[in-house]
């Protein structure tokens, strides 16, 4: 079914209000520092981890698992299982699960706005490889290419709303015909039938994609924002606080996986592809391209960007006024773990752990 945007629909686009754990305290404060200096003493808190990534997988966590990188670190992840990103968001704020890894960033960000203390502590994808598809033939000049014309994308993908505005639109909402459907196949369907100008694909619909021939891909998400932030990796903010040891011991296991990963980009698609049940091409035509980016890295800075986007085109809860999004954004137990496994192993891969510093800088500073 198709549904065109506006104000009434665009409100509840917003996520439904779900009871949280209590105030806003953040996370990255004096207090927090000395707890998560004094954790790389002891071992994790909590040795099961409830962990929902989707059905897309996530190759870090794969990864972490089969080459014994959680393990080393005394964790065990409980796989939970949920079928849509609302669904992984109300895991956490029934308690049910206590990471998210796949629910991308706005749907976390709509969450903290109406009440919901959550806490993003580093990330998965930092661009998700999603394609924007046209008719065989089309040209794109840039984001530019979207003014005026019929795309089928919501509008909380503030990647694109992000960029519109950058373009000098002030309501970006006007500016796009934003034309929403209930899944990525009936949108690509509509490009074929020339009822949209253009479409945004998930990551799993590279390989449909680039199989087409009435289709092009003619740019991807990322091209549109740098480091937009794919998706973040969340958790109740009451488990962040009381986990340190054990949020630590996650993320040097990441860190260890996405550069065993980047390191065996071929071995790794073997692995995701047994891991999610699919076939070795369905999971390279998403995976071997410049826009598929994992990692860790809380990327604060795009997170804030992202919230201040959502703010603007009014996708976040009244409440967000009152609210400091830094405050839910704890960066200290990433850049502990970043510290501690570049001095176990960074003689591995030098470089590697250096470009992972230097990125940090950017993204978090």
């Amino acid at each position: 079914m198709k549904v065109r945007i506006g104000l009434s629909i665009l409100a509840l686009t917003v996520m439904l209000t779900m009871a949280g754990c209590g105030g806003n305290s953040g996370n990255s404060t004096p207090a927090s520092t000395p707890q998560a200096a004094e954790s790389g003493k002891k071992g994790p808190e909590t040795s099961v981890v409830r962990w929902n990534y989707g059905t897309s997988g996530n190759v870090m966590v794969t990864i972490a698992e089969k080459k014994g990188y959680f393990k080393d670190e005394g964790i065990t992840l409980e796989m939970v299982p949920a079928t849509a990103n609302a669904d992984a968001m109300a895991l956490l704020a029934t308690g049910k699960a206590d990471v998210a890894s796949n629910a991308g960033t706005s749907n976390p960000l709509q969450q903290i706005a109406s009440g919901v203390d959550l806490t993003i502590f580093g990330g998965h994808m930092v661009d998700g490889s999603m394609p924007i598809v046209a008719r065989k033939g089309t040209k794109w000049n840039g984001v530019q290419d979207l003014i005026g014309k019929k795309f089928a994308c919501n509008p909380s993908y503030f990647a694109f709303t992000g960029a519109v505005m950058d373009l000098g639109y002030n309501d970006p909402l006007k500016a796009v015909e934003w034309v929403t459907y209930t899944n990525y196949n009936d949108a690509l369907a509509a490009v074929v039938r020339g009822e949209v100008d253009y479409a945004l694909m998930g990551t799993g619909q590279n390989y449909a994609v680039k199989n087409m021939k009435e289709i092009d891909i003619v740019a991807w998400q990322g091209d549109v924002m740098k480091n937009y932030s794919c998706c973040r990796l969340v958790a109740p903010t009451s488990f962040v606080k009381n986990n340190p040891n054990t949020v630590k011991g996650i993320m040097k296991a990441l860190i260890r996986a996405q550069r065993y990963y980047e390191a065996n980009k071929n071995e790794a698609i073997t692995l995701q592809a047994e891991n999610i049940k699919t076939s070795n091409e369905y999971v390279a035509a998403y995976m071997l391209n410049d826009n598929y980016v994992v990692s860790p890295d809380p990327l604060k800075n795009s997170v804030i960007r992202a919230w201040g986007i959502l703010d603007k085109t009014g996708f976040l809860n009244k409440k967000a006024k009152d609210i400091n999004i830094a405050d839910h954004i704890n960066t200290d137990l990433y850049k502990a773990a970043l510290d501690e496994v570049t001095a176990q192993y960074g003689s591995e891969d030098p470089e590697f752990y250096k470009k992972l510093q230097a990125f940090y800088q950017e993204n978090n500073s």
